[in-house]
């Protein structure tokens, strides 16, 4: 029994490695002085300060987290809204519209995003900052709405129907009772398609031209050698995340008890 829980544990331990290692790597190379990710240059913080100086960056960093929070409010908001609604359909609409979400979820990405410049060029809309927020709402709306439908299969049906016995309207007994029961899994849905948005570049590439996220700029910069300062943006990011996850985590499980 106690071998077999070592080789449980290892296996664990193994699987985290694989995935933190290539993180761990990079973090560590955002403070090297040599340019050569094959060489270990001693420690600097060089490249963090050429971060805060160099402008393309910057606006990059701009335009993905101004799209990725504006992307993750709407579609927060969409999405939870049609959980609502869809939860209160019969069966045969509520099985259609879920097989309808799960179908844009297992969609690759090219199709996507191929599709989507299709539509804005017939609808005559210049591709660029807003056609790459539309995009994103479209594809992070199906994920809010299934962090927020087990949520509402959880939640005690009996106390929405008291309160609209007590004389609440819909809407007041949607705020004072269906929301905060369900606000872990809008929580979920929020941080979920915030972080996919972050990092989406598929479809971005597909729904802009002039303007450029981060993930369009690293491709661009990938042909020509990717310059160490992006070490630093990724690291810097990645602890903002870390951060972010962390801080919702516990805001859910002080909404839990």
């Amino acid at each position: 029994m106690k071998s077999a829980g070592f080789f449980k544990r290892g296996y664990v331990y193994l699987v985290l490695a694989f995935l933190y290692m290539p993180i761990l790597t990079l973090i560590v190379f955002s403070f090297n002085a040599s340019k050569s990710r094959a060489v270990w240059g001693g420690f600097t913080l060089d490249w963090y300060r050429a971060l805060f100086q160099n402008s393309e960056i910057l606006n990059a960093l701009y335009v993905t987290l101004a799209v990725a929070l504006l992307a993750a409010v709407t579609a927060t908001f969409i999405g939870t809204l049609g959980a609502i609604g869809m939860f209160s359909m019969k069966n045969g609409p509520k099985s259609l519209l879920l097989a309808a979400a799960n179908l844009s979820m297992l969609t690759p990405d090219i199709v996507i995003g191929i599709s989507l410049m299709i539509l804005f060029l017939f609808a005559n809309l210049p591709l660029g900052f807003g056609t790459m927020l539309l995009a994103h709402v479209s594809f992070n709306v199906p994920y809010v709405l299934f962090s927020v439908l087990p949520r509402l299969k959880q939640m005690n049906g009996s106390a929405y129907e008291a309160a609209l016995d007590l004389g609440a309207t819909h809407w007041q007994a949607i705020r004072k009772i269906v929301l905060p029961e369900i606000m872990p899994g809008i929580l979920t849905g929020f941080i979920l398609a915030f972080t996919l948005s972050l990092d989406d570049f598929v479809i971005s590439f597909f729904t802009t031209s002039e303007v450029q996220n981060l993930s369009i700029l690293v491709y661009s910069m990938a042909r020509r050698g990717i310059h160490p300062t992006i070490n630093a943006l990724s690291t810097l990011m990645f602890v903002a995340i870390v951060a972010l996850l962390l801080l919702v985590n516990r805001k859910s499980s002080i909404l839990e008890r």
